[in-house]
């Protein structure tokens, strides 16, 4: 698919500072539409979205934005009524084919070609021919590490492998510092299908038999990678299967972890002067998810965040909505947020913030999946492992239980017979 191309060429070039500032405002699109947008919560996306809103907020009836953390979990039942509540989502790799799979967001090629003095071609995402969003931004889950309690426990390397890992967060604990060192997103659902994701790539899983939607998961790479995970999170706090990212960012900030496995997009929240302490803060390093070998796959999934419209909006909506969209992808806008992601637009500048997503793909950290079944077998994973973390159950036992689910659900929606 040209858009991974495009999307892992950019990351690599952010990763060596790349970039090009252009100028020129854009316009609005048809006036007095009704734009309104649904989209997670963080910061990179609110730039976005208030850029869009300053620069074309007064030209539109109204401008209404819902940033929540359960964007995923209401946008489909959100865009099926005719006129959809909302007439934009901004989206990841999984969320855009969990809504072309009901086939809620409309194609964007003569969008893109009316405002294509605004975009940049590799920010483009292309499924089956046609462009389905614009892409914005890179993310992906990398090693965050404090450096100063490493050199207290006498490591004077950052973590490369999940050995290596392991054996820092052994060190931090005998040496009294901390007991449970290490922070993940192992939120019971997407959380734990995610972090699963992560260990399994590095330890060269496949998700499905070769050219089917029969399931791979139960098999050594599952196994071992499962090994993977319970060991690290024996390291965690008691609490890690109610752990999001704005718990693990919590804990972080507060100086209570030394260890993480998290968001590029919260590393400048993190490394701000707000909500912190300078111990943290200046000692806290971005580094390239770890690998099961020495110079092996991260474990890691590279992800865009971008942009779609509602297939359930009349056409000069649509038009207003992306338009809006577009003009706050501006130079301007990256200036002023430089460092809340590694943006891919004109005007980035690669700080501390974005070295651990730069590491990670430059370690040829594979993306997310963009194929119709995988958000089951996703949802699958979330709601399966949860018994084999608790130690209720084995490994085998939980993989075949991933499995069963993925395999109901497949059949349901038509993946499998």
């Amino acid at each position: 698919m040209h858009s991974v191309l495009t999307f892992l060429t950019t990351i690599v070039m952010v990763a060596v500072g790349t970039s090009v500032l252009a100028d020129g405002h854009g316009d609005c699109g048809p006036a007095g539409q009704s734009i309104r947008i649904l989209a997670s919560d963080f910061p990179a996306i609110h730039a976005v979205v208030d850029e869009a809103e300053l620069r074309c907020g007064k030209a539109a009836a109204e401008f209404v934005r819902n940033h929540t953390t359960e964007a995923r979990t209401i946008m489909n039942a959100a865009l099926k009524p005719n006129p959809s509540e909302y007439s934009s989502v901004i989206v990841a790799n999984s969320t855009l084919t969990q809504l072309m799979n009901d086939g809620l967001v409309r194609p964007l090629d003569s969008l893109v070609e009316k405002y294509s003095d605004q975009i940049k071609p590799n920010t483009l995402i292309s499924i089956g021919g046609n462009v389905m969003a614009v892409a914005f931004m890179a993310n992906s889950q990398h090693l965050f590490v404090r450096q100063d309690i490493l050199a207290k426990v006498g490591i004077g390397s950052i973590p490369s492998t999940y050995d290596e890992l392991l054996i820092a967060a052994e060190a931090i604990r005998r040496a009294g510092i901390m007991e449970h060192p290490l922070v993940m997103n192992m939120q019971v659902g997407w959380n734990i299908g995610e972090s699963f994701n992560l260990v399994y790539l590095a330890h060269g899983g496949e998700f499905f038999q070769p050219g089917t939607a029969e399931p791979a998961i139960n098999s050594e790479a599952g196994l071992a990678a499962l090994g993977t995970l319970k060991a690290l999170v024996e390291y965690a706090h008691p609490d890690y299967l109610t752990h999001a990212s704005n718990e693990t960012q919590g804990l972080w900030e507060a100086g209570k972890a030394a260890l993480g496995i998290m968001w590029g997009s919260r590393g400048a929240v993190i490394l701000d002067d707000e909500g912190s302490s300078e111990a943290v803060t200046a000692n806290t390093v971005l580094a390239a998810a770890p690998s099961v070998e020495p110079d092996g796959i991260p474990g890691a999934t590279l992800w865009w965040d971008g942009i779609t419209i509602a297939k359930n909006v009349p056409d000069e909506q649509a038009e207003a909505t992306f338009a809006a969209l577009i003009s706050g992808m501006s130079p301007e806008m990256v200036m002023k947020n430089n460092d809340d992601a590694v943006w891919l637009l004109d005007g980035f500048e690669p700080g501390a913030a974005a070295a651990g997503v730069s590491a990670t793909a430059a370690g040829g950290a594979q993306p997310y999946p963009m194929i119709p079944q995988i958000g089951l077998m996703h949802n699958a994973l979330g709601n399966e492992l949860v018994d084999f973390l608790k130690g209720d159950e084995s490994a085998e036992q939980a993989l075949a239980d991933a499995e069963a689910a993925y395999v109901t659900a497949a059949k349901e929606a038509g993946f499998l017979k």
